[in-house]
């Protein structure tokens, strides 16, 4: 185990980030995490850099009858991002996936109303944004959520992570303009296998993370 919790993975990671800013490379940040497991990592990083925190929300497609397995993601009202690889070897079209679409956008909507309370996103125009999440295996949502803000014209993208798969980590490097991953192994089978402590992180604490650090309170 490489992590005893996502906190430890953001303090960790807020050091690296740190060094930037001290060097100018970071300016007028603001931190981006994906809920609900990048939140804890986030903070950490919002606390440190004393920077404004919000969330992001990013839905995973699932594969049906495996919704576990990603081919897909959503953000914001924006169209899929499809693993176009993945739709070619499981013989999956694009309308096929339309209903799983569906109800993960409903689920979008619902957790944006939960967690920003009719709150609007955060403006990143002009500002180095940081996307945080607690890993990366496939990448695919945070693919989406890179796609959705580089469109919202940030100064800088920086995507942030404690483990991403190294063949993950290359691929993102087209999307972000800084990618940050303390460990990039060759072979990630699983985010939850770099953790001592991986529990599945509830509603309660990310709005706690949002009440202390988002400027809204």
């Amino acid at each position: 185990m490489r992590f005893r919790s996502r906190e430890q993975a953001g303090q960790e990671l807020a050091v690296r980030l740190l060094e930037w800013a001290s060097s100018g490379d970071l300016a007028n940040v603001t931190v981006l995490a994906l809920p609900r497991g990048g939140v804890p990592v986030g903070a950490e990083i919002a606390r440190a850099m004393r920077v404004p925190l919000d969330v992001l929300v990013v839905r995973k497609i699932g594969v049906p009858g495996s919704p576990e397995v990603g081919i897909g993601a959503i953000a914001g009202d924006d169209p899929p991002v499809f693993d176009r690889t993945g739709l070619r070897i499981m013989d999956l079209s694009e309308d096929r996936l339309g209903p799983e679409v569906a109800r993960e956008r409903v689920e979008l909507h619902r957790r944006e109303q939960l967690y920003r309370g009719g709150r609007p996103a955060a403006d990143v125009r002009g500002h180095s944004v940081v996307v945080v999440d607690d890993g990366l295996a496939t990448g695919i949502t945070a693919r989406a959520a890179l796609r959705h803000l580089r469109r919202r014209e940030p100064l800088r993208l920086t995507l942030a992570v404690p483990v991403c798969g190294h063949g993950t980590a290359a691929a993102l490097r087209h999307e972000a303009d800084d990618v940050v991953a303390l460990f990039q192994p060759q072979h990630l089978r699983s985010v939850g296998e770099w953790y001592t402590d991986f529990h599945q992180v509830s509603d309660e604490e990310v709005l706690a993370a949002l009440r202390e650090l988002h400027p809204a309170g």
